[in-house]
């Protein structure tokens, strides 16, 4: 065993993190060295981190410490009197609205971890998020996290049954739909294009086509929150490959990142979908499972409105795993510091 108690200059900036997943997706979460992110609303925080702090994204997402479909999470103080913690979602594109594997993942690792206490077997964790409250109730056994079940912010369907033309498809129709962050909700089988692993290049090919595409048709506004209101991904949909699963799908997201779970802020998206289309009662389970057969739950707790659409208060539920810590160092006259994206 070889032991090093080497320490890098004073001068090297330093970025700790714990190291999780939830449902295959990875979480990165930087528990020590980020800067303080000032601002009022987890919006105004996003705006000020996209600005100053992009480097330090890329620094922890990509290569050589991470790669073209890390995820992470940066906690900053809450920026409600009730919170317990604020948080900003970075994928390989920048900054995100919410994340709801990061949810479950953030909530997991930073209770096993004692990086805040965890009262009871049922602790309630109120997040503040650039999308809005979220609270996650963790089931703990043990001193470690069996689930996680998380109220999202109301999810609604934003412009339903559109069709678009896809090159190499031909016309193809979509939903879009808000549950924490903007898709578009498109048929497998219309695309020709079956939800394995095997079929993943191809999987990012056509979701990127479809997001571009609808981009270009359609003009994306949250009712609220004009920061909010961009296309953040596609999600397609197929036929569960579980007996015990309802929906197969695969979310593409940022910049042609494929997530590994069944996106929690996509299962969302399903659940108000799902009620808007009289196939889903509310308090009817949906159990969504992903490109590797992993699952989330979801469920429609109460209707409400966002600026006059109609919509759902979804909760969902998963499963998360903390996979180590990790400290990073980053050298000034690295030439490559800043990391870089090879495809």
């Amino acid at each position: 065993m070889v032991e090093t108690h080497w320490n890098p200059p004073e001068s090297w900036m330093r970025l700790k993190t714990i190291e999780s997943h939830a449902a295959g997706e990875p979480l990165r979460i930087v528990t020590e060295g980020w800067p303080e992110i000032p601002g009022k609303t987890m919006l105004s925080k996003r705006r000020y981190a996209k600005k100053n702090h992009d480097h330090l994204r890329r620094v922890l997402l990509r290569e050589p410490r991470g790669h073209t479909n890390m995820y992470g999470a940066i906690i900053t103080d809450p920026v409600t009197r009730d919170g317990d913690l604020g948080v900003l979602f970075v994928h390989n594109e920048g900054f995100s609205t919410m994340c709801g594997h990061g949810v479950i993942a953030l909530v997991t690792s930073l209770i096993e971890t004692g990086t805040i206490p965890a009262d009871g077997p049922n602790p309630t964790v109120r997040l503040d998020t650039p999308a809005g409250r979220v609270a996650a109730r963790a089931r703990v056994q043990g001193g470690m996290v069996k689930d996680v079940a998380f109220e999202n912010v109301p999810s609604f369907v934003y412009a339903g049954d559109q069709s678009v033309e896809i090159e190499g498809i031909g016309s193809l129709v979509y939903d879009v739909v808000f549950g924490g962050a903007f898709y578009a909700y498109c048929s497998a089988q219309d695309l020709k294009v079956e939800l394995v692993p095997r079929e993943s290049r191809r999987i990012v090919e056509l979701g990127m086509k479809v997001k571009l595409a609808v981009m270009r048709q359609t003009s994306i506004r949250h009712p609220v929150e004009e920061d909010l209101g961009f296309l953040y991904g596609t999600i397609i949909s197929g036929k569960a490959k579980s007996a015990s699963s309802v929906i197969r799908n695969v979310c593409v997201f940022a910049d042609g990142q494929i997530d590994r779970s069944p996106t929690g802020t996509g299962v969302s998206g399903h659940v108000a979908l799902g009620y808007s289309k009289k196939n889903l009662k509310i308090g009817q389970r949906l159990v969504v499972e992903s490109i590797l057969g992993t699952r989330f739950r979801g469920r429609a707790l109460r209707t409400a409105t966002v600026g006059g659409y109609p919509a759902v208060v979804p909760e969902i539920e998963g499963s998360a795993w903390t996979t180590g810590r990790s400290e990073f160092w980053l050298d000034p006259s690295d030439p490559i510091r800043d990391g870089f994206i090879l495809e």
